[in-house]
């Protein structure tokens, strides 16, 4: 006889449990769980058809999903949604934004003004929602890893790479020790061989998910943390992590951007520049004053 599962009693648990049962459940029950994890306010606000629907699975499903996790069906599920949203304020209505954005840019491309216009918009977006996805916890325990770090080793293959070195440059500026591990040659287990607890590797991948980078986080697994850049708490690079900071670009037309990812590396590096700059004695900040000169480790990128 199977034990009855009790349900979560809020948002956070319930998004807890879907991600420690993840890899148990089915692959009908794995969309359902995708979908809850990375669209919460769609789930919540949407009608079962809808869901079904847009998580390529049947209604039923769905309630199977709800049963699962101890609620009597997928009402309970969805109150508990709606409740910890409104509650946690995470950002209401992003996904349908996104979904009124790309039907309304699905007709005939007029020309390079209107292409344009459809990804400045789509970018706002994604930024608007990376604004009120991450909070000052997240933020504040990346710097603290990259701030305690020996080194930093950041990878970042294929879309991903160009925010990779971004980051990696901008850390430069900081004085932070910095690799950017770039595979040439296929070298990039032999790249990252040196990290130990002292260090921090950065992994940034999105979906599809670079295989280099999801083996890479697997041989940083209990060698130093991991701080996962990426569009799912459940997806193979999160799920290794210890801290996830998730970012859900735009996609405009098939093309998905890198606006929000830059934006967070950014944030990151200028973070640990001004944590740097408050930890400067008094008579070095003295001298930047009279002197009009800015110390390296926050010079600017």
């Amino acid at each position: 006889m199977e034990e009855k599962v009790s349900p979560p009693r809020d948002l956070d648990e319930f998004l807890s449990a879907i991600r420690d049962r993840y890899d148990e459940l089915s692959d009908r029950l794995q969309r359902i769980a995708r979908h809850i994890v990375d669209e919460p306010n769609d789930v919540a606000f949407e009608t079962l058809a809808v869901i079904a629907e847009r998580s390529n699975v049947q209604p039923s499903a769905i309630v199977r999903f709800a049963q699962a996790f101890g609620f009597s069906g997928a009402s309970p599920m969805q109150r508990l949604l709606r409740e910890g949203l409104l509650r946690e304020d995470r950002s209401l209505g992003y996904a349908e934004r996104v979904r009124q954005h790309r039907y309304a840019v699905a007709e005939e491309v007029e020309g390079p003004r209107q292409l344009l216009s459809e990804f400045v918009e789509g970018n706002i977006l994604a930024l608007e929602n990376l604004n009120h996805a991450l909070g000052m916890r997240e933020l504040s325990e990346a710097v603290d890893l990259l701030e305690s770090a020996g080194t930093v080793f950041i990878v970042g293959f294929r879309r991903s790479f160009p925010v990779a070195s971004y980051l990696a440059y901008l850390l430069a500026q900081t004085d932070k020790r910095t690799v950017l591990v770039d595979g040439l040659a296929g070298l990039q287990l032999q790249q990252t061989r040196g990290l130990d607890a002292n260090d921090v590797l950065v992994a940034i991948s999105f979906a599809p998910y670079s295989p280099e980078t999801v083996s890479l986080v697997e041989h940083a697994k209990g060698r130093c943390p991991v701080i996962a850049v990426t569009d799912s708490v459940i997806g193979p690079v999160a799920k290794e992590a210890s801290l996830v900071l998730q970012v859900r670009e735009s996609e405009v037309r098939g093309f998905r951007s890198l606006a929000a990812s830059m934006c967070l590396a950014q944030s990151l590096a200028i973070g640990l520049a001004v944590r740097n700059a408050e930890r400067l004695p008094a008579a070095d900040m003295k001298t930047v004053d009279a002197g009009g000169a800015q110390p390296a480790h926050i010079a600017h990128p």
